[in-house]
């Protein structure tokens, strides 16, 4: 029976490859992949624009294909170009890039310059400290290149010499009976069989160059208004005045005299085919390292033995093909990868190759055509700034600024998605949290105030690192400033954010790099102490990478009042916060008060404030009537909010707060808890105020069923516990060890004196 069900299985594979095979040869033939010289220029015709773009326009023109969205931030409204988000691939997501936003708008205009001025003239240097993402982003724009090259409106073109067989064509190439060779219209398609010979254009000359300079300048121009095309930005240089690369004109000049100048002979030799970027391969996405070596070469092809079946009227001439990393990146993107770390001498070259758009080798120079691209951290850069070369490299250079990040919530992300994949341990929530905000704190530089005026000065004085780190991640205010206060900080949250853009030691060059803080992240996961990922472990790394102090420029800061640099005050500040969330959490968890209940108090509460101030009267829902303001509900409310000083004027301020959010956020409802989330924050501290007893003694039990089995627990108590444990996974993401720890910490460090046994 066996013997039946391998031949129909095997017989499935083969139908199953047979499809496939179906499948890629239609792919190729749609994707016009091998074209004579005529077909490419009618192919060419239909989109001049498009088919000569160089590496700059094509670059460009791939971020726009893959759009933009528009992201808000506390400290403004940037463009986010959806490229580094990798959407064609959920598989890539991992390596997308996190922020930066201002660095990837930094990066289209330089692209949009190099367009205008008609090529890549300048390199892109993305400096800034180790670690914040300058590699990340040339690898997303790689990776965009790649899929762009494979789709219609990114094809990529280039020619390679081919020659036809003896046997096939007789006579041609000075063999006789020239007659044959001209009843072939091109020898682009023949099969392997006929061919003896194919010389590749590794330069990746663009197949127009086939045609003269003058001629090729008409005819542009000439397919350009048929189309009635706008080419507003023109041709770039690199398709108007580019020449065939040292080898290929040497073909050409050899064939042009065989055929006693004919150039429609010469042509038939030219094969135009469809390449793609590729990383893996190196074509047109090269990321090179700071190694000491010449990043172009040449070397003689002629005595290569695999070309000895050229014709005999190319082997009496010598061919050289340029060979090295520019070579190999030409159509698409260059990276320097730390390239301030190469010996001056090494990289000098460059100085002239991106002034004049060519690269000198011994017997030719090669033109360039790719958007170059580097990385430098600042201490090199630093150092490059005193070299007496460096005014003459400043006019070639792009300098992009490349920070860390200074929002917690996008470092978290950065943490979620390239560390928490590698642990095999549960993540405990808050975990990621407490080493973004260590991390993000770290960075943080202390205003100053003299730079503002006088309102945005008072409300920064005092502003501590913490307060400054939560206005950058959620734009919230600190809640002991007054109302006014408060927004006048909102609203410059942008000014504070730039203050140090100027500054040699800008806000974000200092700091915990994601690369240590994942060290923090995988060592915690490791802990013997707990059997998550715990934030109390992360915490414990913390404290032993700060005792590193010889080792990192950041731990080597002078602290500055408002906890600035002060590294054991953070750690002392987020363990606080880490309870204060965890005590939210277990309260919202423990079903002793029902979150709309809260909601519902404080939006009846503003309601009938509303009413108070306007002087009118209320409709009450049950009888239909219209009464009087509550006067007992809203004193209970104000007391638990814990209102200062007159309470009509705080009611008053109440509801101007309530105009002016509408008039900052146009068209969306007016809801309390979105205008006043503080309000609604201590209404909810001073509910549970009350129950804190009861909440005490249910973090005890958690600990109790947990690690002791429930111990001394009667059965319905036991319910209870276990129904606030699946409150603290469903709502939270806990799992029984997590809550455990959590309870057990609150229990010591919070409810101690709550709890009789």
């Amino acid at each position: 029976m066996s013997e039946p069900k391998a031949s129909k299985a095997g017989s499935s594979v083969a139908a199953e490859i047979g499809a496939v095979a179906e499948s890629v040869e239609k792919r190729f033939l749609k994707g016009r992949r091998v074209l004579a010289f005529a077909e490419y220029l009618d192919l060419f015709a239909s989109d001049p624009l498009r088919f000569a773009r160089d590496a700059s326009g094509y670059v460009r023109d791939c971020f726009d294909h893959f759009g933009t969205t528009s992201v808000e931030h506390p400290w403004g409204r940037f463009t986010r170009w959806s490229l580094f988000d990798l959407p064609w691939d959920p598989s890539q997501r991992p390596h997308a890039l996190i922020g930066q936003e201002q660095v990837q708008e930094e990066i289209y205009r330089s692209l949009s310059n190099f367009v205008r001025e008609k090529r890549p003239n300048r390199l892109v240097l993305l400096h800034g400290p180790n670690g914040s993402a300058k590699s990340t982003i040339v690898a997303c724009m790689m990776r965009a290149l790649e899929h762009y090259s494979m789709l219609d409106q990114g094809a990529l073109y280039r020619f390679n010499w081919v020659f036809p067989s003896s046997k096939t064509l007789r006579g041609s190439l000075g063999f006789g009976q020239k007659e044959q060779a001209s009843q072939v219209a091109s020898f682009a398609h023949l099969p392997d069989d006929q061919i003896d010979a194919k010389l590749l254009v590794e330069v990746r000359d663009h197949p127009l160059f086939l045609i003269p300079v003058d001629e090729r300048q008409k005819l542009l121009e000439r397919l350009v208004k048929e189309r009635d095309a706008s080419a507003d930005e023109g041709f770039c240089d690199w398709i108007l005045r580019g020449e065939l690369s040292h080898k290929s004109q040497q073909v050409f000049e050899a064939l042009l005299s065989s055929y006693n100048g004919s150039y429609t002979d010469v042509l038939k030799h030219v094969q135009v085919e469809r390449y793609f970027i590729s990383q893996r391969y190196r074509v047109g996405a090269v990321t090179i390292g700071p190694q000491m070596s010449v990043d172009a070469a040449e070397r003689q092809i002629t005595m290569d033995r695999s070309l000895a079946s050229l014709p005999a009227s190319l082997q009496a001439i010598t061919l050289y093909e340029a060979k090295g990393e520019l070579i190999d990146a030409a159509g698409g993107v260059l990276e320097f990868s730390d390239l301030l770390k190469r010996p001056l001498d090494a990289f000098k070259y460059l100085q002239l190759s991106v002034e004049t758009g060519e690269v000198a080798l011994t017997q030719q120079n090669v033109q360039l055509n790719c958007v170059m691209t580097g990385s430098a951290n600042e201490l090199h850069l630093d150092a490059f700034r005193e070299h007496p070369e460096f005014a003459s490299f400043r006019g070639r250079l792009e300098l992009i600024r490349t920070p860390y990040l200074r929002s917690y919530e996008h470092e978290q992300q950065i943490y979620d998605t390239h560390v928490v994949p590698h642990i095999r341990r549960h993540v405990a929530p808050h975990a990621t949290e407490m080493a973004a905000q260590f991390a993000v704190l770290t960075r943080m530089r202390k205003p100053n105030t003299d730079k503002y005026p006088r309102a945005l000065s008072n409300a920064l004085s005092g502003l501590t690192a913490v307060e400054k780190m939560d206005l950058y991640a959620t734009g919230r205010s600190p809640e002991r400033l007054e109302s006014d206060a408060q927004k006048v900080l909102r609203a410059g949250v942008r000014e504070v954010f730039e203050e140090s853009d100027s500054y040699p030691i800008y806000e974000g060059r200092v700091g915990a790099s994601p690369r240590e803080m994942r060290v923090v992240l995988l060592d915690a996961a490791q802990s013997v102490v707990y059997r998550c990922l715990s934030p109390l472990a992360v915490l414990d790394e913390i404290e032993q990478l700060c005792m590193r102090k010889a080792e990192f420029e950041w731990l080597q800061q002078d602290t500055q009042a408002g906890g600035y640099h002060d590294v054991k005050l953070f750690r002392e500040t987020l363990f606080s916060r880490l309870l204060s969330v965890w005590e939210q959490e277990l309260y919202a968890s423990s079903g002793l008060v029902a979150d709309a209940q809260y909601d519902d108090l404080f939006e009846k509460y503003v309601q009938h404030v509303s009413v108070w101030v306007k002087k009118e009267r209320i409709r009450n829902k049950i009888t239909g009537e219209y009464e009087e303001p509550d006067e007992g509900m809203m004193r209970e409310v104000e007391r638990l909010l814990d209102v200062k000083g007159d309470v009509q004027e705080a009611r008053k301020q109440m509801i101007s707060g309530i105009a002016a959010w509408a008039i900052d956020h146009p068209g969306q409802k007016v809801e309390a808890k979105n205008v006043f989330p503080q309000y609604l924050r201590r209404l909810r501290d001073a509910i549970f105020t009350d129950k804190r007893i009861e909440v005490a003694k249910q973090a005890r039990d958690i600990v109790v069923l947990v690690r002791d089995e429930g111990s001394g627990l009667d059965d319905a108590r036991r319910r209870e516990v276990r129904e606030v444990i699946a409150q603290l996974e469903k709502r939270f993401s806990y799992c029984d060890d997590c809550a455990a720890d959590m309870a057990s910490m609150l229990v010591r460090k919070r409810y101690s004196d709550l709890i009789v046994n």
